[in-house]
């Protein structure tokens, strides 16, 4: 008589709607949805309730355009930190790249006769100079890069004071009202830097997702070692990125300048952390994780639009402190319990 044991012998599993698997997967969704979609979440539901809260100042034309046009400085230099971070790198001396750029464009055109794109394209090159030594002392010395760009970046400051002897460098005359225009101008109602940071934003994105050297940058973060064993010279990309950013420091600070036709000594700074903080918060922005050019924007414009709240509202200025640094750990935060969650 044969005995069908398989009843009695596999265990039952509760698979049905509601069960635990059912409830597991559902929660894994979740916690998937919001390491993707939560920042973007986050910026929606910050525009909702500040719209509902001042529907007369906030949603409106000339507001929107204010708040793109507070977030395409501190985007340049942003989307300039986001290639160090591709490639599982930091540049801790934007902030004061940006401020010797000011000072340096304004010198050049103040005291030595140049004339603005000749000044421009110069300061950049300073910049772009910087990028390369902080590259060199990373790949070539092996110095650390947090070690490395703090020490560069104290260098600078050095040689920002050495230049301004630390007072404000003021442009005059004529050419003072041409260089204010490089940013309070418009076209179609909208402020030239609003267009400098959209160009620059599509010319990036291209350059991190759809070149070899992009692929590379994005392959020396995941795994250096794996990509010098496929051939990738990992010392170049790392320099290159360096370079990348010290060239949109520069730019953010001839920019920064060119608002009030003055520069001094400090003046970009802030930027570091509102870099470092939209970086990080645009990460967990449609890729989980990643670095990318476009959650970097996103990243700045919810900054943007928190300050901007800020001060619609009229809450002091110690709540943009507050604000940034909460936002920073939420984007970071919501990220990590993701894919701890789905892992």
């Amino acid at each position: 008589m044969s005995t069908d044991l398989s009843a009695s012998t596999t265990p039952a599993v509760e698979t049905g709607v509601g069960g635990p698997t059912s409830r597991r997967r559902s929660g894994d969704d979740v916690w998937r949805w919001l390491g993707r979609y939560g920042a973007l979440a986050v910026l929606v539901g910050m525009i909702v309730i500040v719209a509902l809260m001042e529907p007369d100042t906030f949603a409106t034309k000339d507001n929107v355009i204010n708040i793109l046009n507070q977030s395409a400085l501190a985007a340049i230099v942003a989307m300039g930190v986001t290639f160090p971070l591709v490639a599982g790198e930091f540049d801790l001396s934007v902030g004061n790249t940006a401020s010797l750029s000011g000072v340096v464009a304004c010198t050049l055109m103040e005291k030595h006769g140049f004339g603005i794109p000749e000044a421009l394209i110069l300061t950049v090159l300073i910049g772009v100079v910087i990028g390369l030594v902080n590259g060199f002392v990373v790949t070539a010395i092996g110095v650390n890069a947090l070690v490395a760009t703090l020490g560069i970046g104290t260098i600078v400051i050095g040689l920002n004071y050495a230049i301004a002897q630390g007072l404000p460098v003021t442009i005059t005359g004529d050419k003072a009202n041409t260089y204010i225009d490089l940013t309070l101008g418009k076209f179609l109602g909208i402020p030239y830097p609003v267009y400098i940071m959209l160009v620059l934003g599509i010319v990036l994105w291209t350059l991190l997702n759809r070149t070899v050297a992009g692929q590379a940058m994005q392959a020396v973060g995941g795994n250096p070692v794996a990509a010098r064993l496929s051939g990738v010279r990992v010392d170049r990309i790392r320099v290159a990125v360096f370079v990348l950013a010290g060239a949109c420091a520069a730019l953010t600070g001839v920019l920064l300048a060119s608002r009030t036709g003055s520069a001094s000594v400090n003046g970009g700074d802030t930027y570091l952390l509102s870099a470092y903080a939209a970086a990080f918060f645009g990460s967990a922005v449609l890729r989980d994780g990643q670095f990318h050019i476009v959650g970097t924007i996103v990243g700045v414009v919810t900054v943007a639009v928190g300050f901007n709240a800020i001060a619609l509202i009229g809450l002091g200025t110690h709540w943009q402190y507050l604000f940034q640094g909460g936002l920073l750990i939420l984007g970071v935060g919501v990220g990590t319990l993701a894919r701890r969650r789905t892992a």
